[in-house]
């Protein structure tokens, strides 16, 4: 294809879509003119691609089109639009389409927990070659129930806020590893073991449930979830079924990024309730209540919300319009 002739037939159709497309309100008859221009240019786009190649007039067209799309969709109720379909529908699609990689995560991590914790308990020895007698009895009698009083409130949230949301984006950004994922949750559960271990051996396992529970049962599991949407884009790479591999991961990778922000508010939740729920003065029972519930309601979130926004086909990928413009053409 001669790109100039090509430029030459169809520059007055993209600067008339560029004109639309900077227009303030538009009538009737121009704002049917922008769709049909908006086709047109989607088609020129993919017959430069596919035969003629130039990466300026490609950036040119695709930065046209972007305009226009938001020309078309208006920005404010867009963007309202999308951030409710986000959490009514993309996120928990994803969380739901892909739900036995991080349950399959959460049950292996229970597991290996548990197998860790009984095995210090019956090696008295390693906390020894861990702490020292005084450094085990600041951590039983003062440093583990402190932990979670000795900062106001606000910032103490804000501090676990941020530094769960930075493991769980590390467990979706390591995930295209594979190996790291699983390093960076073993060296997560060993931490937990060990302390749970010391504090079970000195009489304190009441102390040691009653603090870890409230907020750990729903923030161990936006970990696990953002573990298992790692390891699955990992997978994407090995496995990429019917897709090339470059497909498969840019899929699950946007997908990933979708539960990544979705996390952030499921990790918000959980900072509150360990800032402010956990060293409260509430009977144990109802510390450890309020944090089931909370698991509760992140798993019918999942299951009701989840399981319909899938049976309407989302997937928790970029919705089609977001995506890169293509169109069939002929050869």
């Amino acid at each position: 294809m001669d790109l100039d002739a090509y430029v030459l037939a169809h520059s007055h159709e993209w600067h008339r879509l560029e004109e639309l497309a900077g227009r303030g309100r538009l009538s009737g008859s121009e704002s049917d003119e922008l769709v049909e221009r908006y086709q047109q240019v989607a088609t020129h786009l993919s017959v430069v691609r596919t035969s003629s190649p130039d990466s300026h007039l490609i950036a040119y067209l695709s930065s046209l089109l972007a305009r226009t799309r938001i020309k078309l969709v208006g920005t404010r109720t867009s963007t309202w639009a999308r951030l409710g379909r986000f959490f009514t529908h993309r996120f928990p699609a994803a969380l739901y389409r892909l739900r036995w990689w991080w349950i399959g995560t959460w049950v292996a991590n229970v597991v290996v927990m548990a197998i860790m914790l009984l095995w210090l308990l019956d090696h008295p020895s390693v906390e020894q070659n861990l702490l020292s007698p005084a450094e085990v009895d600041q951590l039983v009698d003062t440093d583990f129930e402190s932990y979670y009083s000795e900062n106001p409130a606000q910032s103490f949230a804000a501090r676990v806020w941020i530094n769960n949301a930075w493991v769980a984006a590390l467990c979706i950004a390591l995930g295209v590893l594979g190996f790291p994922v699983v390093v960076l949750l073993f060296n997560n559960l060993l931490n937990v073991a060990v302390i749970g271990s010391i504090m079970i051996r000195h009489d304190r396992g009441d102390l040691f449930f009653g603090l870890i529970l409230p907020h750990g049962l729903l923030e161990l599991t936006a970990v696990f979830v953002a573990a298992g949407f790692g390891l699955r884009l990992f997978w994407s790479f090995v496995e990429p079924g019917s897709l090339t591999r470059a497909q498969s991961m840019a899929h699950e990778g946007r997908t990933a990024i979708t539960v990544s922000l979705g996390l952030v508010v499921v990790l918000l939740v959980s900072g509150v309730i360990e800032a402010f729920v956990t060293p409260s003065p509430l009977p144990t029972w109802a510390r450890i209540g309020i944090g089931a519930l909370a698991l509760a309601v992140f798993v019918l979130y999942v299951f009701t919300l989840g399981r319909r926004a899938v049976a309407e086909g989302e997937t928790g990928d970029l919705s089609a319009d977001l995506l890169e413009d293509t169109v069939a053409t002929q050869a």
